[in-house]
């Protein structure tokens, strides 16, 4: 049997250095990585590992989490396994350690933790859920979250106030999730302003002639992005947790955007109206 490769990632330096001494004792070939940039590094490269052992929480950019959806893209067969020194974890976190093969509490024993390895070997790669970008998901669940987001809006009584059918409330919905999913896949940066939308100034303009405030129209945009928010949260565990921090800062930012084109025209119109 050819060596197990195994890569181990932990920013303390005295636990980086404990593991790798114990696991080439036991025959292992190890390479170590103090934070998440250098393991993503190792993960990209010409190297191919049998084993992921990462440390969840690290302090800087990304975390346990990434590292493993890193390695899920990479290598879906290798075994991923994360080292934590909080046993105590809410229900999301239990549905977003899911794509780990197994959660080790520290501080643990090593034996314990080579045979877990070589057991992990042995049986083969385990059933896993599928990982999917934010974007994949936002269009899988576009539907769903605008039923999400028109509840919302029901029972708020300031914006029943102007009555209309779920086709004159929605309608702008479809346009903004697309331009939205396109923005994300073409990774545009934060502040961009090079991706005009046509139907976000449609909507302020039709918001004016329906009897919005200036307020609604913004309660709308916050409601959005909270049903948007919580379609994530109920897809946690299969998010890609390399790019979820990137791809969340740029809804925020598109949202914020839509609304400012949507601000602008809706004032146009008032000024016109007066």
């Amino acid at each position: 049997m050819s060596e197990i490769k195994v890569l181990v990632v932990d920013d303390d330096e005295i636990v980086r250095a404990t593991l790798t001494g114990v696991l080439e004792q036991s025959g292992f070939g190890v390479t170590s990585a103090a934070n998440v940039p250098d393991a993503l590094k190792h993960i990209t490269g010409p190297e191919t590992y049998d084993v992921l052992l990462s440390d969840l929480h690290m302090p800087g950019a990304g975390d346990g989490l990434t590292v493993v959806s890193a390695m899920r893209h990479a290598n879906p067969a290798a075994v991923t396994l994360l080292l934590s020194a909080f046993p105590e974890m809410t229900a999301a976190a239990e549905a977003i350690l899911k794509q780990a093969d197994e959660i080790l509490v520290k501080p643990m024993d090593l034996i314990s933790l080579v045979e877990i390895i070589h057991q992990r070997i042995t049986s083969g790669p385990q059933p896993k859920p599928e990982i999917e970008t934010v974007a994949t998901i936002l269009q899988r669940t576009t539907e769903d979250t605008i039923q999400n987001w028109h509840e919302r809006v029901q029972r708020e009584e300031s914006l029943m106030a102007i009555p209309m059918s779920r086709e004159q409330r929605c309608g702008h919905l479809p346009d903004l999730f697309r331009e939205m999913i396109y923005r994300l896949r073409a990774q545009k940066p934060i502040g961009t302003k090079e991706l005009m939308s046509s139907s976000a100034a449609q909507h302020g303009a039709s918001r004016f002639s329906q009897g919005y405030t200036a307020t609604m129209l913004v309660e709308e945009y916050r409601l959005l992005q909270i049903s948007i928010f919580r379609t994530l949260q109920n897809n946690l565990v299969n998010i890609d947790y390399s790019v979820l921090l990137a791809d969340v800062m740029t809804i925020a930012d598109e949202i914020d955007f839509q609304l400012h084109q949507s601000v602008a025209s809706y004032t146009r119109e008032m000024q016109l109206a007066a």
